[in-house]
């Protein structure tokens, strides 16, 4: 059950990061913003978590999420030009 509730909160994540940096470049669709939010979570997650930010289940780990999903489409604006 744990891997349908990062898939959800993934995209969600992915939503919200695409919609604070809309652009003409930005990914689109259901899967690669699922990808790209799923992505920036777990880099988040364990990045903060490692760094002593944050501990799980905590609202900053949400936070943290968005702006990893935000670093990924940053990346991905970069890669396809």
């Amino acid at each position: 059950m744990s891997i349908i509730w990062t898939i959800l909160i993934g995209f969600v994540v992915g939503l919200v990061a695409r919609f604070v940096m809309p652009g003409r470049n930005a990914p689109k669709g259901f899967i690669l913003t699922s990808l790209l939010g799923i992505g920036g979570s777990m880099f988040a997650t364990y990045f903060g978590q490692y760094l002593g930010l944050y501990h799980a289940g905590e609202v900053a780990g949400f936070i943290g999420a968005v702006i990893g999903s935000m670093l990924l489409i940053l990346v991905w604006r970069s890669i396809k030009g």
